[in-house]
Parts: structure tokens; C-alpha cells; sequence
């Protein structure tokens, strides 16, 4: 709270306080975020040395901060003595994305009035994707993901879309990690095909999950430029509406949505 000033009135001029600068930084809460940020461009895990050459912060200034983050539960220390992102975190994550998905609802709802079928945002979350947002079709036969479901990556057109901005070895040690389970005879199952694919949906700039999540659904995705965290919009329906001519008409409407939800990010 800023400190209240009374000065006895003695017919001069009272004195103008010196201006404060527009934002006062707190350098130990931006270390702090910085550590956090460095554990998670290393993967979740990281040992000290490691911290110190992505932050560039002293040995000391980085053990001090860890004991900190440990205390809070926000990192935890592994049995090898390397640093992982703490549980703290999650209730954290999954406040912020769901902010994150109520901020796209009126774009979603255009869609859903442009295209007729249920349109849903998800977020990348523990190598998983979490459903934050959807705007149901209008029609009686239409699909629906429940707010806060969580899904594997390499089933769903959202994970695909996701998984096709990373590098290939991170790919690999996001399906090490959560492994390939089979939701569908289509479902892909192995980590070659699904490899395959990736290069192909960066370029068309959408992923499709035909049938590999759930029997008799369709679902198509983009990313979402200038997210947070990385983040696609889906269109999902019936096969027999979602055909090949629907997936023409959408992509770029989609594309356009996912552009227009980025920049609205980028400036909250």
C-alpha cells in the first residue's frame, strides 16, 4: 500500500510527490518466473546447472529460489536431484486455461453460426490436450465434449495440431511419456505413422482425427497462433456431415478464427 504523506497546511504550496514508474518489477518474482519458464522449455525437468545456463542466474541465486518453490509446493525435487514442476502448479493451469477458453466463446459462437456444427478450444496440459471451452451445434444431432476433459494428443485433431508445432524429439518423448492407447480401430498406435503425418498437417495448416477418437465422429483443427501455451480449435460432427467438401469450406474459416482468438490473446 502506498504511504500516506500528511503535511500541515502553512499557506505554501503543497509539494508534488515524485512520480512512481508505471510498473514497479519485482526482480525476485521475475526470477522466480524465470526459473518456472526454464523448467518448462527443458521439458518439465531440469537439474541446477541446467536452470543456471537457461537463466543465466548465479548458483546461489538459483538454489535459494528453488528451496523457495519447493516450500510452495511450485517445484519439487527428484531422486536424481534434478528440479520438476510441482503440483501446485496444476489448480494454477487449469484456472488460467479456463479463462483462456471463456476469452474465445464469442468467436466460437460465429463459427458455430458459419458452419453448423459444435466447435470446441483446447490447450496443451501435461502432454495431454484439455477440452477449456465449446460452443455446442445448434442441431439435435451434434457432438459434445465436456469443459475440462482431458484427451491423449495423438488420438485427437487438437493433439495432432499441437504435436505438429514441436520438433520430432518431442514428439517422441510426449508419446514415451503418455504412451499411444488405442480408442478406435483407427486409432494410430505407433509412434512412425503418427511421425508421418505431422509434417503433412504443418503444412495444410489443419490435423484431422477421422474416426481415431471416437466411432462415427469427425473432427478437424488449426492451431492457435500467439496462445499462451499451445492451443487449437476444433470442428467436430457426424461423418456424414463432416465429409471431405465440409473440410474445404471450414479450413480457412477456421484459420481465420484461430487468427482473430491469437491476437485477442496476444493483447490481454
Amino acid at each position: 500500500m502506498e504511504d500516506k504523506v500528511h503535511i500541515a497546511d502553512s499557506g505554501a504550496a503543497e509539494p508534488t510527490p515524485a512520480k512512481r514508474p508505471e510498473t514497479q518489477r519485482v526482480q525476485v518474482l521475475e526470477r522466480a518466473f524465470d526459473l518456472l519458464n526454464a523448467l518448462v522449455s527443458l521439458g518439465g525437468t531440469g537439474t541446477a546447472g541446467q536452470l543456471k545456463a537457461e537463466t543465466g542466474l548465479a548458483g546461489p541465486t538459483v538454489h535459494r529460489l528453488l528451496h523457495t518453490l519447493i516450500a510452495r509446493g511450485l517445484v519439487h525435487q527428484l531422486p536424481d536431484r534434478s528440479y520438476a514442476l510441482g503440483a501446485n502448479l496444476v489448480p494454477l493451469g487449469e484456472a488460467a486455461t479456463r479463462q483462456l477458453g471463456g476469452l474465445a466463446v464469442p468467436q466460437m459462437q460465429s463459427l458455430v453460426g458459419e458452419l453448423g456444427e459444435s466447435v470446441n478450444m483446447a490447450a496443451m496440459e501435461s502432454e495431454m490436450v484439455v477440452y477449456i471451452a465449446q460452443v455446442p451445434s445448434p442441431q439435435s444431432m451434434r457432438m459434445f465434449t465436456e469443459v475440462g476433459r482431458r484427451a491423449s494428443m495423438h488420438s485427437t485433431a487438437v493433439g495432432k495440431a499441437m504435436l505438429a508445432t514441436m520438433e520430432p524429439d518431442r514428439v517422441r518423448a510426449v508419446m514415451a511419456s503418455t504412451g499411444m492407447p488405442s480408442m478406435t480401430a483407427k486409432t494410430l498406435t505407433k509412434p512412425g505413422p503418427l511421425l508421418e503425418q505431422l509434417p503433412v498437417i504443418g503444412q495444410q495448416g489443419y490435423a484431422l482425427d477421422d474416426e481415431e477418437q471416437e466411432l462415427g465422429v469427425r473432427c478437424l483443427a488449426v492451431p492457435v497462433p500467439q496462445g499462451p501455451t499451445r492451443m487449437a480449435l476444433s470442428v467436430s460432427g457426424p461423418t456424414a456431415r463432416v465429409d471431405d467438401a465440409f473440410v474445404r469450406h471450414a479450413v480457412p474459416l477456421m484459420k481465420r478464427t484461430a487468427a482473430a482468438i491469437g491476437r485477442r490473446y496476444s493483447r490481454s
